[in-house]
């Protein structure tokens, strides 16, 4: 099957299958980063924080899994193969979570609604896209790369792996059981309300990113192409959909694009049986301008951060990656005070 697909190709189908549940997720299980923060702090509901941590320990149960029984090299993956700034952890994470409250969601939330007709989160994504490639490699590459230098690493930058190190005991052993524990702590604490679809959704988001590393790694094994073992992240991806549109002759499809199509796709078929796909646009004008602002904060602060709130909340996190917890309570608190202030203004920044 891999000789008649092509490495290109066999990628993108692993994105796009994730990207659809992941998109799936977001429009019928309500699975959202900003919702859940606005829910904790200003709803008094918890149950998405915890469907959220039902989705990272199933990933991590998967990942570790899959890496113990040989199928899935975790330390080929480029969230641990490198060393990444703490101080961009941090900065990037403020970044990401306050532009994130500005612009009403992120870019995984953005995706999902421009699947349901949403035109503003069309715009929105396009700003994070190119400001993400500005900084990647255009107009600020340079100070990102001397402020904050992105080394290999001399062995795998995750807690698993520097306790395996430590101890002498295997880095998947380690894994497991802070998969399990996340797990145990979700199904105690998630709440009665919504519990089934909460615990569903999240589970199917864990099986999502776990998908991603682990079929990203089969091509890559079993292909003559040097393709990076990776899973779900929706900032420089953006970029990527951007210069492919652009450039299709010249570029090969991958991991990417199909991880962008696909939850763009899960968004649409979400909407049409959740409440009906719907064209909308933005008509305040002050309102859209905050939100580009918010999707430009977003772009440059992920890729200082060397991921948003799904490549390091999910995908890192899902590997015990040194730097995941710093960004991930980075992005809690921008995202905190960006809610605070629109929410004591009169509006809400969640939209699922």
């Amino acid at each position: 099957m891999l000789e008649l697909l092509g490495e290109p190709i066999a990628v993108f189908i692993v994105g796009l299958t994730g990207g659809i549940l992941l998109g799936l997720a977001a429009r019928l299980g309500r699975f959202c980063t900003l919702g859940m923060i606005e829910d904790a702090h200003f709803g008094g509901d918890r149950g998405r924080m915890w469907m959220w941590v039902l989705a990272i320990g199933t990933a991590m149960v998967l990942n570790f899994a899959a890496d113990a029984a040989g199928l899935v090299d975790l330390t080929a993956a480029s969230l641990l193969a490198n060393r990444f700034s703490v101080l961009g952890a941090v900065l990037g994470g403020l970044m990401f979570g306050y532009g994130m409250a500005q612009a009403g969601n992120c870019g995984y939330g953005m995706l999902a609604r421009l699947g349901g007709g949403d035109l503003r989160a069309l715009v929105i994504a396009l700003v994070m896209g190119v400001t993400a490639y500005m900084t990647l490699s255009g107009l600020l590459a340079v100070a990102r790369e001397t402020l904050f230098p992105v080394i290999p690493a001399l062995r795998p930058s995750g807690y698993a792996h520097g306790l395996a190190s430590a101890t002498g005991l295997p880095e998947q052993a380690f894994g497991i059981a802070a998969g399990l524990a996340l797990i145990g702590l979700a199904v105690a604490f998630i709440g009665p309300e919504k519990r089934r679809g909460r615990l569903f959704w999240g589970a199917v988001v864990g099986l999502a990113i776990s998908s991603g590393f682990i079929g990203t790694w089969y091509v890559a094994a079993n292909g003559f192409e040097a393709l990076p073992v990776q899973s779900h992240t929706f900032t420089a991806p953006l970029g990527d959909t951007i210069r492919y549109a652009m450039f299709s002759t010249a570029v090969d499809p991958g991991f990417a694009l199909g991880s962008v199509l696909g939850v763009v796709a899960g968004g649409f078929l979400g909407s049409l049986i959740r409440d009906g796909f719907r064209w909308e646009a933005c008509d305040d004008a002050r309102e859209l301008r905050r939100q580009m602002g918010g999707a430009a904060l977003m772009g440059v602060g992920a890729v200082i951060a060397a991921g948003c709130s799904v490549g390091q909340g999910l995908s890192a996190f899902s590997l015990l990656g040194f730097n995941a917890p710093i960004v991930a309570a980075s992005i809690w608190l921008g995202a905190f005070v960006g809610l605070r202030q629109l929410i004591l203004g009169g509006r809400s920044a969640a939209e699922f």
